[in-house]
């Protein structure tokens, strides 16, 4: 192993915290469905974007170590909060489009960032339960430094990295501060799936109408607009749509419907 590839430790990996909590950083971690790029600021999510070689038009991904760090930033409904909440008590891998809170919005480095971290609509996509390695790393950066955790797959362009740290490509590879593998990891989640089948991404619900507004309380009620869309099926997809039925009477599946 090089000498920026570890071993994940199993609980926090503080050459991470040391990486991120400074300008510029990145890193690839372990999650529930492969590896991600993780970054902290701007000029993280700039080397990013060079990593990747990717266009810039999707919300970027929030990573939540908590859901009071979720609750600070995003704008939740009582139902939508409800829907977070079980997921987090069930330890499922969820990440909702939400607009964030105006109080939020201030807190964001005005250096650029909010430009590579949200759509044109003002949305991101906040997500929890992700899994212990990376979920270990944004709370101790939220909770000690108030920095958020950005997320991108470390995938070369159009490829998936089949949950293995070989799969992430050399150019991420040679660009990333540091390389945690978990390979045992990811294999645990989803154990008896071939690479072939086995999810590689979270399950993705848009709770925001096609302005970027949060979508109405439900209370209940049928048949009201506009309601939850789950525009990316993953990990888990049987148990969180079990759940959204619970809480909402409407919701719509519209997988691939991006933004």
């Amino acid at each position: 192993m090089s000498a920026k590839k570890i071993t994940w430790n199993g609980g926090l990996q503080p050459e991470a915290i040391d990486i991120l909590a400074k300008d510029g950083g990145m890193i690839v971690s372990p999650t529930k469905v492969g590896y991600i790029i993780m970054t902290s600021d701007k000029a993280g999510l700039e080397r990013k974007f060079e990593a990747k070689q990717r266009k810039r038009n999707k919300p970027g991904v929030v990573l939540c170590g908590s859901l009071e760090q979720l609750r600070s930033l995003a704008q939740l409904t009582p139902e939508i909060n409800q829907l977070y909440q079980r997921h987090w008590d069930e330890d499922i891998l969820l990440g909702c489009i939400l607009p964030w809170r105006d109080d939020a919005l201030s807190r964001i480095p005005d250096d650029g960032s909010k430009e590579l971290m949200m759509d044109g609509r003002q949305t991101s996509c906040f997500v929890i339960k992700f899994g212990k390695p990376g979920e270990n790393i944004a709370k101790a950066l939220w909770d000690t430094h108030g920095k958020f955790s950005f997320a991108s797959s470390a995938n070369p362009s159009g490829q998936g990295n089949r949950g293995l740290v070989e799969g992430i490509g050399e150019r991420i590879e040679a660009r990333a501060d540091l390389i945690i593998e978990a390979n045992a990891y990811v294999k645990s989640i989803q154990p008896n799936d071939a690479n072939k089948v086995r999810y590689e991404q979270g399950v993705m619900v848009s709770m925001v109408d096609s302005e970027g507004r949060l979508i109405p309380q439900q209370n209940g009620e049928r048949k009201i607009t506009p309601c939850p869309v789950l525009i990316r099926k993953g990990l888990d997809v049987d148990k969180i749509m079990a759940l959204l039925s619970e809480i909402f009477p409407s919701w719509d599946y519209r997988h691939g419907d991006y933004y």
